[in-house]
């Protein structure tokens, strides 16, 4: 939600004209995550995009690894995604216009999803089957959803739209690669510093408290990180002691524990999991979410963790002690905000 309330002061649309702040804010505070993902489709959808269109920037199949790929798909996505962070997550996403209904999965296709095409010419979609008893000699053919894939039912034209057919009419209505080829930098490609800009002592604690890490990130995450050069691993759960096993005083509620089922995230593999795991870091001011604009490309970088003497070579000369934020159009100092 923070996300896109800080986009508020780039967004320009001529549809909204001088209503558009009328719409803010985007996403309703307080919201579930389903209501805050309709939100933002709705805004887009009402802005102008088409609902296919809108969601491949939300939940865009994974790009930046897939050999076979065609290279005008690859580069909407690229583009988009300096727009936009997608919506990652097990999910299964339900949508409709009133003339257009369908459905998409995630990149990961963690979530089940299967469809019956019936003889009468009705399309069912439910998380699998046996949701509505349907007779075998009924069912013309079925299918499962696939992971970042797209069933559209347009209604006006009595038909079923493909995959491959929605997302080439939206990938090839601007030439994407073009933009990205005059606007876009590769931070590999930028000479490196002379020296490095790495702050110290009071300086270093200024910059960790700006940028929101804790005391437990520093011991538990980063900590282990640069020691031993693995991600630490993580559950939740309770983990405190028994009561009935302290020689303390406890109070009474202590010696109850309910009993939950615990799921364990493992951290994500970026080797094993490569093709539906991305990297690029994408730097600098990020242009209007509702306008198609070939200067959108932003400063890239693919791999989370940047070395403190390449940033400097993106803006100005470094001084020693102030490394700063590196955007590809403007330069923000921390201590001048």
């Amino acid at each position: 939600m923070n996300w896109m309330r800080a986009r508020q002061t780039a967004l320009r649309s001529d549809l909204f004209g001088e209503n558009l702040a009328a719409t803010f804010p985007i996403i309703s505070p307080g919201s579930s995550d389903s209501a805050m993902f309709d939100n933002c489709l709705e805004f887009l959808y009402l802005a102008g995009r088409s609902l296919p269109h809108a969601l491949m920037m939300m939940i865009p199949e994974p790009w930046s690894h897939h050999e076979e790929m065609d290279d005008d798909r690859k580069a909407f996505y690229e583009y988009h995604a300096c727009l936009m962070e997608p919506w990652d997550g097990p999910a299964a996403i339900a949508f409709t216009d009133g003339r257009q209904v369908g459905a998409v999965l995630d990149r990961n296709g963690l979530r089940p999803s299967r469809y019956y095409v019936t003889k009468d010419e009705r399309v069912i979609l439910a998380s699998g089957v046996g949701v509505l008893d349907i007779p075998p000699a009924l069912v013309a053919y079925k299918g499962r959803l696939q992971p970042g894939r797209m069933l559209l039912v347009d209604t006006e034209q009595g038909r079923i739209v493909s995959d491959e057919e929605l997302k080439n009419a939206v990938v090839k209505a601007h030439p994407y690669r073009r933009w990205l080829q005059d606007n876009q930098i590769q931070l590999a490609e930028l000479p490196k510093s002379a020296g490095k800009c790495l702050p110290s002592g009071v300086q270093l604690r200024q910059y960790q408290k700006a940028f929101g890490y804790t005391f437990e990130d520093l011991r538990f995450m980063l900590g282990p990180m640069a020691k031993d050069g693995v991600e630490p691993v993580g559950a939740m759960g309770m983990d405190s002691p028994l009561a009935v096993l302290s020689q303390r005083p406890q109070l009474l509620y202590e010696y109850f524990k309910q009993l939950f089922a615990q799921v364990t995230n493992p951290p994500v593999d970026a080797l094993r999991e490569k093709l539906v795991t991305a990297s690029e870091v994408y730097l600098g001011s990020q242009g209007n979410l509702l306008d198609p604009d070939p200067a959108a490309g932003r400063l890239e970088e693919k791999a989370i963790a940047v070395r403190a003497e390449r940033i400097p070579a993106a803006g100005r000369p470094c001084r020693t002690g102030n490394p700063g934020v590196v955007p590809l159009s403007r330069w923000h100092q921390v201590a001048s905000g």
